[in-house]
């Protein structure tokens, strides 16, 4: 099952991240086709983006934030809106929404068993069908906020690549995201000892670090970061979970 992940209160803290959910966006949207499920959609701040999709099928073990969104975006004919954990014996019949693309931003790292919740969302995409992750990077990172939010752990390119790979994955792209990021969650779990992030930080870090930030990582790849990007396909061929 999947730990607890962000509270209510903590996604609605995020909304104001603006400038970081179209970062997010301006990398995923390139590599997501027009059928995409979203596992983990919280209240939908990611999902909003999503809209331009023909269709899009979200899905949150939390049925409170499942609720919220739907509210939230009730005049979108293109969207639905499942309470479903991945882990679930009703996630395999997400299968018949015939997802192209599968997003999956800030999840992974909540669920125990990662490899068997790979396994699962390879099951329920197309063949060749692409997923796009976005995970926390570096166990050197990990602390108090980790601890609090539920996170199992914290992914370098090569734990993430096997795992992904193991559970019949293709990995196309994986590369580290914000750079900047990683000094300051680095500062907050070792140095501060911060056990949530605060308003000001993340209205701060926003604000004046996202724009400069994104424009220069485009250019630029890190070699470290806060986050690992990833995009994985789907070949074709046995079903990796099938005995």
């Amino acid at each position: 099952m999947a730990s607890p992940a962000y509270t209510l209160e903590d996604q609605q803290r995020m909304t104001r991240a603006t400038n970081y959910f179209a970062w997010q966006h301006r990398l995923a949207s390139q590599q997501l086709g027009r059928r995409v499920l979203e596992i983990g959609c919280g209240i939908g701040n990611f999902t909003g983006l999503l809209l331009d999709r023909e269709a899009v099928l979200a899905v949150d073990c939390e049925p409170g934030c499942i609720n919220k969104l739907r509210t939230r975006f009730k005049d979108s004919p293109n969207l639905r809106a499942e309470t479903c954990d991945v882990s679930s014996d009703a996630f395999p019949a997400l299968a018949n929404f015939r997802a192209d693309s599968l997003v999956c931003l800030n999840v992974l790292e909540h669920i125990e068993d990662d490899g068997d919740a790979l396994r699962r969302m390879r099951a329920v995409l197309v063949p060749e069908g692409v997923a796009v992750l976005i995970v926390p990077a570096f166990p050197s990172l990990y602390g108090p906020i980790d601890e609090l939010l539920g996170h199992h752990r914290r992914y370098t390119k090569a734990s993430f690549r096997a795992v992904a790979e193991a559970a019949g994955f293709r990995v196309r792209e994986a590369r580290y995201l914000n750079a900047v990021g990683f000094f300051g969650w680095w500062m907050n779990a070792h140095v501060l000892k911060r056990r949530a992030q605060s308003e000001a930080q993340i209205a701060f870090f926003d604000r004046y670090i996202v724009p400069v930030a994104s424009r220069a990582e485009s250019v630029f790849p890190p070699p470290f970061g806060q986050s690992l990007f990833a995009v994985l396909s789907a070949p074709r061929g046995r079903h990796p979970i099938q005995k």
